[in-house]
């Protein structure tokens, strides 16, 4: 029952709605104690031959009556009480999702999407079961239960209410048993169910990889395996879930004997008459539901209360990435000045960034290059706080990063990665990512400054042309694209390029550089590239190898220090001749 316990925040916040919903639940409970007494009335009027066709109509009304206000009652506190467990679930769902918009990239390399997509979908459904069903089968056992057992110990017999009862602790013992059992293996049975999600989330969103590499057949067999592993966790929970019924079953016959026994007893006796013996026998039938509901309540409580557990876990980590006490909620501006003497990413030692020193002035272009591995993208994401620099700072307008909010920060920064994600919506939509409310005209303009346009209008639908989940149906070039028209309708005040030219052609390249020189005047762009044509026209270049800066000057500046940048330079101009060569050959 502890699930109840670990809610109370809710039913407190809910009270209204859940008290009257008990109230009325109640109510009905009190009504469904009138028709069996009545019975037991009119049986004793039938055996006295004391009965009236006016006398049976008045009960007969009665009883519709009673069935109507029952049929009202019922349809209140199902909306008040299931009504609130929706809510209950819309709120952990939504701070589910909250939560995770907040946490690190470090936390997300660490999970697997499936098993949080699981916990979102199985775990909530399981808690709204707990809030819902479980406190109706609560309520209802307890107030149907106990108004049943006091009947039929003050209108009928007390005696034969204290027999038939003698069974129900074995019942209460057996039920706690299984319940414990039941919360071990449902909590088992939900992280296989998180494995197998993840699985198939992994297995459609790389489908062609798995197609190209004919490992159709073996993922088909690790899929089964997994569901194998499923469907044997959800039977050692149905083996104990199914023990529940048999026994209350069970105990139920066996109060049933009793009381025909000993019942008939105490008619022959004179103590009880036999229309007292109907009305018990038949709220006998009555307290089969409550006894029914105390198994319910364990599966479900049981149910709810591992997956509550798994979703407490969850928004217990902490994000490593906050907003420090009194950060400026001004959006920065002005020039970028890295000044970090050392960095390691969260759990390891090893130094990715070194006596990183430079100031990019505000409306320059600053171009990233080295080898795979350097520390490029290192040196944006922490830009973007992704993570926190420990040893060191980074400035924006001469204010320390960490001295603004995140929401400022990144308001101020346009970011293209290297990992080119679009959304299952519109090519336009996806452009409009962070300004929902633009017009064609402006989404068309930043297109064509991306050279996308002329491909999106060979789309069937154009700029209505759906894209599959993450862009697949678009080529790398096309991606690439569609993110760099969506960064530059966002207009931002710094404009990260994160290898986000490579798979576009040299020409396209071109394109796209001479239009952002001339549409971010005034404003920084920071561009990290393999393909040194992308920075070449910037206002300074840093080298970077094993995350030092061992060249730092313009393009000309570098090529005349005839270092690795201009080795590797001459590199690919060489690449591009041949490339040219083999193409007129």
């Amino acid at each position: 029952m502890r699930i109840f316990f670990d809610l109370w925040w809710f039913f407190k916040q809910e009270r209204m709605k859940y008290g009257f919903g008990i109230i009325f639940l109640m109510l009905s409970s009190f009504l469904s104690m009138i028709p069996p007494y009545v019975v037991g009335v009119l049986v004793d009027d039938i055996r006295t031959r004391s009965l009236t066709s006016m006398t049976l109509i008045r009960w007969i009304l009665f009883l519709i009556i009673i069935g109507i206000i029952y049929y009202a009652f019922g349809y209140i506190w199902r909306q008040l009480i299931f009504g609130s467990s929706i809510i209950l679930a819309n709120q952990l769902r939504n701070s589910l999702y909250k939560h995770f918009t907040k946490l690190s990239p470090n936390f997300f390399q660490k999970r697997r999407i499936g098993d949080l997509m699981a916990h979102a979908t199985n775990d909530i459904n399981a808690v709204q079961n707990a809030a819902g069903e479980g406190i109706l089968t609560l309520i209802d056992s307890i107030t149907m239960g106990g108004m049943v057992i006091v009947t039929m110990s003050v209108l009928i017999n007390w005696k034969l209410t204290l027999i038939t009862l003698l069974p129900m602790p074995i019942m209460v013992l057996l039920t706690m048993h299984y319940g414990n059992l039941l919360h071990q293996r449902f909590g088992k049975a939900q992280a296989a169910f998180s494995g197998l999600n993840d699985k198939v989330q992994e297995n459609v969103s790389g489908v062609r990889v798995i197609k190209a590499f004919g490992e159709e057949k073996a993922q088909i067999q690790l899929f089964r395996k997994a569901s194998r592993d499923v469907v044997d966790k959800n039977i050692a929970v149905a083996k104990v879930d199914s023990l529940f019924d048999p026994t209350i079953t069970f105990i139920v016959a066996f109060c049933y004997f009793l009381a025909l026994i000993f019942g008939s007893v105490f008619v022959m006796q004179g103590s009880m008459t036999i229309g007292g013996l109907t009305s018990f026998t038949l709220y006998l039938g009555q307290l089969v539901w409550p006894m029914l509901a105390f198994g319910f309540l364990f599966n479900i409580v049981e149910r709810g209360s591992a997956s509550y557990d798994r979703i407490r876990r969850l928004l217990a980590i902490k994000p490593e990435i906050t907003d420090q006490k009194g950060a400026s909620e001004d959006v920065p501006s002005g020039a970028i000045t890295y000044a970090i003497k050392e960095y390691s990413y969260p759990g390891n030692q090893a130094k990715v960034l070194s006596d990183i020193h430079i100031t990019v002035k505000q409306g320059q272009t600053l171009g990233i290059v080295g080898k795979t591995g350097a520390g490029k993208t290192t040196m944006l994401r922490l830009l973007l706080r992704e993570f926190d620099v420990i040893d060191g700072q980074i400035s924006i307008g001469a204010m320390p990063i960490r001295s603004v909010t995140l929401d400022a920060l990144r308001g101020a920064i346009g970011y293209v990665p290297q990992d080119h994600i679009l959304f299952s919506a519109t090519i336009a939509e996806n452009i409009a990512f962070a300004k929902p409310d633009a017009s064609r005209e402006a989404i068309e303009r930043v297109a064509k400054l991306a050279s996308i346009h002329e491909d999106i209008l060979h789309f069937k639908d154009g700029y209505e042309t759906v894209v599959g989940e993450r862009g697949v149906t678009l080529s790398g070039g096309q991606k690439q694209r569609i993110s760099i028209a969506r960064a530059l309708l966002a207009d931002p005040e710094i404009l990260i390029f994160d290898d986000s030219l490579s798979a576009v052609d040299a020409r396209t390249e071109v394109s796209i550089l001479h239009a952002l020189k001339h549409e971010r005047i005034n404003k920084t762009t920071l561009i990290s590239a393999h393909r040194l044509s992308a920075v070449e026209h910037a206002d300074q270049i840093v080298v970077l190898d094993e995350g030092k800066i061992i060249e730092h000057g313009t393009h000309e500046a570098l090529i005349k220090k005839n270092g690795w940048y201009a080795e590797m330079y001459a590199h690919q101009q060489l690449e591009t001749i041949v490339s040219k060569g083999g193409e007129k050959g």
